[in-house]
């Protein structure tokens, strides 16, 4: 499995809405990170649907090598 694109190394704070679902980019190619925009189309990566159980802030992984889904766990710090 080839890695993904670092799109930034830090997270993307993004404010969510509660019962929205969100497309988290996997692939880092995206032009509207953190989002998907169709980028990884002709690659193995696909988005994964993050749905927001809350109102709130969620930090959303820029580096795409979180341990932790699709929010920041930190990995950005050790690349």
């Amino acid at each position: 499995m080839s890695a993904p694109v670092i799109a930034q190394k830090s997270p993307y704070a993004v404010e969510v809405e509660a019962g929205k679902s969100y497309w988290w980019c996997a692939c880092g190619k995206s032009a509207s990170q953190p989002f998907c925009d169709g980028s990884h189309k002709g690659t193995e990566f696909s988005p994964i649907e993050y749905q927001a159980d809350k109102d709130g802030t969620v930090y959303f992984c820029g580096c795409k090598h979180s341990k932790n889904g699709v929010q920041c766990d930190g990995s950005h710090s050790k690349l």
